[in-house]
């Protein structure tokens, strides 16, 4: 019997740390390595590549509320293109780029207090970081970002928004307006694995009307264990991009890689 109680006390733990990780704003310091091929992408089918390294560090204001900041360190590899994309105009003849894209960086403030239902609501500023012209948009964006989710055992879910405006760079680029939506849903199951869907949605405001959205579908599974006392949580994702602009990736791979901090 004591065996028994062991194995559901750590199966319990496992579940725990399966939903702390699955809230984007958890008080846990985190390490994910994200890495989404791009698949069929621009005039010739291309693939692309963006490892997204992304800290995720909680501070404490006092007893009642907590400071989540989440950083988005994009490495980008992006093939030779053999016409302009709309997007990055002069763009033909040029090689293979590998280099740092923008990064990102949000700050949630959110309740300290644990129930069903958490939130947080805080700025997001993408920086003009990237190596190369082709690797990002050459300005400096701000605006809102807030997080909502419910965790309801054994589902985990909510959405996170975000919205960008651009207020200094390059002036020959045209200026960023984009709205993210990352819904998010997750079904714990035992020992530590759950299925989950988390698609990231954006509207480029800018562009025309058939070019502005890019909405994929699809999820996958993951896992939450551990290997030598370190927590880590995997996961594989893929994706359908149901609405794409013209040159859009026609589908994606995630493959992710966490490694967790728990208190």
């Amino acid at each position: 019997m004591a065996g028994d109680t062991t194995g559901s006390d750590s199966s319990e733990a496992q579940g725990t740390l399966a939903e702390a990780a699955q809230n984007p704003i958890a008080a846990m310091i985190s390490l994910p390595l994200q890495n989404n091929t791009f698949f069929r992408t621009g005039p010739d089918n291309d693939t692309v590549n963006v490892l997204n390294i992304q800290p995720v560090i909680p501070f404490s204001l006092g007893e009642d509320w907590n400071v989540i900041t989440r950083t988005i360190v994009p490495l980008i590899y992006m093939p030779t293109l053999t016409n302009s994309l709309p997007e990055t105009p002069n763009a033909a003849g040029r090689g293979d780029d590998f280099g740092l894209g923008d990064i990102n960086m949000s700050a949630f403030l959110s309740p300290a207090s644990k129930g069903i239902f958490t939130w947080g609501i805080g700025p997001s500023l993408a920086m003009r970081t990237a190596t190369s012209g082709r690797l990002g948009t050459q300005k400096w964006s701000a605006g809102p970002t807030v997080v909502a989710l419910v965790t309801a055992k054994p589902w985990v879910a909510g959405t996170l928004v975000r919205q960008l405006w651009s207020f200094a760079g390059d002036n020959n680029r045209e200026d960023v307006n984009q709205t993210l939506v990352q819904p998010f849903i997750n079904y714990n199951l035992p020992d530590g694995w759950y299925l989950v869907t988390a698609p990231i949605i954006t509207v480029n405001w800018q562009a025309s009307r058939g070019n502005a959205a890019f909405v994929p579908v699809g999820g996958g599974v993951g896992r939450v264990f551990a290997v030598g006392g370190q927590a880590i949580n995997t996961q594989v994702q893929g994706f359908y991009n149901a609405v794409r602009p013209d040159y859009a990736p026609q589908s994606s791979l995630r493959l992710q890689l966490t490694f967790l901090f728990p208190k």
